[in-house]
């Protein structure tokens, strides 16, 4: 910036504090508008408008000219001397935007909305408009399905098989406790594969905190480990699994150790569903997927898109073990489940070979 347009512009900044200062939002407006002619990012002239527009009433106006004054600061860094004008600006959106939240809501209940009766999607609706809740996307690390719903966890409608396989809880959790009696059928989650390049899984390569017994493995049966869990695999009959020849599914008990945590990741397809029926969950532990939030709670089953991110951690002093596996996603149709199958056939028959699909 050059000397002149310099001198302009700390003439306009002084007009509109002192316009500010002075209790006129009109001239204050008028000042910050023009220093935003010159330089249409300018952090304090940002700040001077949205302070001229709140006084003058339009708030969600001036919500705007706040958050662009904030963002600049982030993007651009900030002189020291503006710091209390930026610890004020944020203040200032934050009390708006509680204010809007309150008002949005008022406005739904009055006619009707109930958070614990209405319809699901529409409060997450509200939660992303008022930015009460981030929005999370399918992300496929390998493979994506078109036009399927972006649903965290599948409501219960949809999985009305589920509540067969919670009735038989008692028996898996026998023969889980069988499982658990030998500690070296376990071994880490995240195997180090020799035709993969090797990277740190945000620690979690080879590391025992999150170990699996897998009774079914990338679509094939381990027949040493299925054989003493028959009522496991037997309750799992009502399941629509999702059955790619090696691929998938795969059927096993994961165990999160005491105080360990899963990181935030995305699985490789989205055809699928990633079903979990707690069978050990002390009190903390907890599993987010996307902005939903739960803690485990033993014999209650849920299934959810692993392509959304979703992590998990165990705050408890004890063992956290599920068992895990995955089936079709509803809308995915019988002649899809073929052609999905045959994609995978010819990607490993022209030697393409990629990650395996377990969770």
């Amino acid at each position: 910036m050059n000397a002149k347009p310099a001198v302009a512009l700390a003439a306009l900044l002084q007009e509109a504090l002192s316009a500010r200062a002075g209790g006129n939002p009109a001239a204050a407006l008028a000042a910050a508008e023009r220093i935003l002619d010159v330089d249409g990012r300018h952090i304090l002239g940002s700040i001077l408008k949205a302070d001229a527009l709140a006084a003058q009433g339009e708030a969600r106006s001036a919500a705007t000219f706040y958050g662009a004054a904030l963002a600049s600061a982030q993007q651009r860094g900030a002189a020291p001397e503006l710091r209390d004008e930026l610890r004020r600006a944020q203040q200032a959106l934050g009390d708006m935007k509680r204010r809007f939240e309150e008002e949005l809501l008022a406005g739904v209940r009055a006619r009707g909305f109930d958070e614990a009766r209405s319809s699901p999607r529409f409060a997450l609706s509200l939660d992303l408009l008022t930015g009460r809740k981030p929005l999370y996307q399918q992300q496929p690390k390998f493979y994506l399905f078109p036009g399927l719903p972006q649903v965290q966890f599948q409501p219960r409608k949809d999985t009305p098989w589920l509540a067969d396989i919670e009735a038989a809880a008692p028996a898996i959790r026998a023969e889980l406790a069988a499982v658990l009696a030998e500690p070296s059928l376990f071994s880490p989650y995240v195997e180090d594969r020799s035709n993969r390049p090797r990277s740190g899984q945000a620690g979690m390569l080879e590391n025992p905190e999150w170990s699996a017994v897998f009774l079914w493995k990338d679509g094939v049966v381990v027949p040493e480990v299925a054989a003493r869990c028959p009522q496991t695999l037997k309750a799992l009959e009502a399941a629509p699994l999702s059955i790619i020849p090696g691929r998938s599914p795969s059927i096993l008990f994961s165990k999160l150790a005491a105080g360990a945590r899963i990181p935030p990741h995305h699985g490789l397809i989205n055809t699928r569903l990633i079903c979990h029926l707690p069978l050990v969950a002390p009190p903390g532990s907890w599993f987010r997927v996307g902005s939903d939030l739960r803690q485990w709670e033993e014999g209650q089953a849920w299934a959810f898109d692993d392509t959304i991110e979703h992590e998990a951690w165990n705050d408890s002093d004890q063992d956290r073990t599920i068992l895990i596996f995955d089936v079709w996603k509803p809308e995915i149709t019988e002649e899809e489940q073929g052609l999905i199958c045959a994609l995978f056939d010819a990607i490993d028959a022209g030697g393409g070979a990629t990650p395996k699909l377990a969770t």
